[in-house]
């Protein structure tokens, strides 16, 4: 697999788990809260998620089996960024 396909799933996946993450909290958040922010908690709620996920997710990478890194991070060797000259 490339290094741009890796990079690219290493963002891509992780976001998309964090956004399954805030959607699900967001249908158990209280009222109070969802009024409060308006329009704006979809907005807030998956950026801040995100923040907490990828992070996280990086951190116990190494102690987690292949599979499960692939699952949650899309693949379990991070890209290289090796410099090619042309």
């Amino acid at each position: 697999m490339s290094d741009r396909l890796v990079s690219w799933l290493r963002t891509v996946v992780p976001v998309a788990w964090s956004a399954l993450v805030a959607w699900l909290v967001s249908l158990g958040a209280p009222d109070y809260l969802t009024t409060a922010l308006g329009g704006a908690a979809e907005l807030l709620v998956v950026p801040i998620v995100v923040g907490a996920v990828y992070p996280i997710a990086r951190t116990i990478e190494t102690r987690l089996p292949d599979w499960l890194t692939r699952v949650l991070l899309g693949s379990a060797k991070p890209p290289t960024y090796r410099r090619t000259d042309h």
